[in-house]
């Protein structure tokens, strides 16, 4: 029961019953001054509290203790006391004998008192599509090749709380603006103004004040959509400007990248992250009657309408070739066809990836390397050098990084093993080569088919698997009769006649 419970039953027994104080005192086994107070009061009295004196209580110490507090509002914010602080300087300076809990319960009531506590905020409000904030965060991601620490753009809107988010694998200038194309993409439209941190790739300068002086590239990018930008101050002060978007990042990122997730690329986990994003349209926040989904349907006809065209991301750029067919790329290197070397390209620069184009044509593209100093090749780049150079082939690069990506099939090595045995090393690699390239013109997956039905035949032969390739391609199976290895036939050769004699006869006077 209650101390609520018995003084209803104190006051019904008195009021009711006529039962007097003493009586009910006596059969309920109180002190008569508790039935005078649920005589006169429903509402139990609140319970007293005794404060006892502390160490802390001494003047003494608790001015130290503002001394040092006080000293604290000039000292860099990473070099502060803490109450456990406090504490060891007390024990250690003064012989303090009190215990760590009354001097924390001290601080703590002390640093509310001076306005150490924590930061006073302003509620704020937001028309639909007014305000969207912009920050990064990381994560960790599992892919195929390893743990790898992954950098997340994340777009909010301030009314709706919607969200979008993508991986990239770094903070590039290219990936900043990719996550507003797709941002604004996924909003269908553009938001009146846009909340930043002082990030390098839209800062190159803070002024003073708000004034920022801007990169070329973020003001083309804010020119291209007319959306206007703010920065907030640096350092945490200027995070708490931001805080819708600071909240999301913890919430998405425990709600969904717990525990640590592994896809097989990015493009498996940005299709991962849209779909979160979607569910999260049936959130409903505190304080409020519709859903996510519903607040973003109701601001997408007030945001600022897409451009015909998406604002061009990539970094362009000339690159020259050199023998090798390799083309410098900041710091690193990528193959290009070997029949432009010697000759310049135009290089595109994206985020994830890095094209090269001659004509007006994409003529090799690549997945961007994020360390220093790499180089990435592609096989096929060097087939018609190879087929000049077959000795080249066995320690060329290509075919190393061929094999660590797992694009060059066992089913390879094992064609070229029997062919080397049967026309030699070098005529053997050359029709390799031949076989590799019928992987421009064909599905790979039909070429290996090829491959298998002619070892199943018997005719371990570049030609023939281009016969079996091309029989695959035209559906042509049921109606050509199966090939036969010719070379059974090789023990009825015989040398070609030596004719040398008829043409000494030819040559006497007389002879026509």
């Amino acid at each position: 029961m209650t101390k609520v419970e018995l003084y209803e039953l104190i006051r019904r027994e008195h009021f009711e019953h006529g039962k007097s104080i003493r009586g009910i005192s006596r059969n309920r086994g109180i002190h008569r001054r508790m039935v005078r107070q649920a005589v006169l009061s429903s509402i139990p009295p609140p319970r007293k509290v005794f404060s006892r004196p502390t160490p802390v209580s001494t003047a003494g110490i608790r001015g130290v203790i503002d001394g040092w507090l006080s000293a604290d509002r000039s000292a860099p914010r990473k070099q502060r006391h803490t109450a456990r602080r406090i504490y060891h300087r007390l024990r250690n300076e003064l012989g303090f004998g009190g215990s760590e809990v009354t001097v924390r319960r001290y601080v703590r009531l002390r640093r509310r008192e001076l306005g150490f506590s924590g930061a006073a905020f302003v509620p704020q409000a937001y028309a639909p599509g007014e305000q969207g904030e912009v920050d990064w965060y990381e994560a960790y991601v599992d892919f195929p090749a390893g743990r790898e620490l992954v950098q997340f753009f994340v777009m909010r809107s301030c009314y709706s709380a919607d969200e979008f988010h993508r991986g990239f694998s770094n903070q590039t200038q290219q990936a900043f603006l990719e996550g507003h194309v797709e941002g604004v993409s996924y909003f269908g439209g553009v938001f009146h103004g846009l909340r930043y941190d002082n990030l390098t790739v839209a800062v190159k300068k803070i002024l003073k004040g708000r004034r920022r002086e801007e990169t070329d590239r973020f003001v083309a990018l804010r020119s291209h959509y007319l959306f206007t930008s703010s920065f907030c101050l640096p350092g945490l002060e200027g995070a708490h400007e931001k805080g819708g978007v600071e909240n999301t990042v913890g919430r998405f990122r425990r709600s969904h990248l717990v525990p640590v997730p592994a896809f097989r690329d990015y493009d498996e986990l940005n299709r991962y992250l849209l779909a979160r994003c979607r569910e999260d349209h049936e959130r409903r926040l505190p304080g409020r009657i519709k859903t996510v989904g519903e607040m973003c349907a109701e601001e997408a006809g007030l945001l600022l309408p897409l451009p015909d065209q998406p604002f061009p991301t990539a970094e362009v750029g000339d690159g020259g070739v050199d023998s090798k067919g390799l083309v410098p790329v900041k710091t690193n290197r990528y193959s290009v066809p070997i029949r432009f070397a010697g000759r310049s390209v135009e290089v595109r620069v994206h985020a994830g990836r890095v094209e090269f184009v001659h004509g007006g044509k994409v003529v090799a593209a690549h997945a961007r390397l994020t360390g220093r100093f790499g180089i990435r090749v592609t096989l096929d780049h060097y087939l018609e050098l190879l087929k000049i150079k077959p000795g080249a082939f066995k320690g060329s690069l290509a075919l190393f990084q061929a094999r660590q990506s797992g694009a060059w099939p066992p089913l390879y090595d094992r064609l070229w093993e029997e062919l080397k045995e049967r026309f030699g090393e070098s005529e053997g690699t050359r029709q390799l080569v031949e076989v590799l390239m019928l992987n421009r013109h064909a599905d790979p997956e039909a070429v290996a088919q090829a491959i298998a039905e002619a070892f199943a035949c018997g005719c371990c032969d570049g030609g023939a698997i281009a016969v079996l390739l091309r029989r695959r391609v035209s559906g042509q199976d049921a109606i050509t009769p199966p090939l036969s290895d010719l070379g059974r036939l090789r023990m009825y050769d015989r040398p070609a006649g030596d004719v040398r004699h008829y043409d000494a006869l030819l040559a006497q006077p007389g002879v026509s």
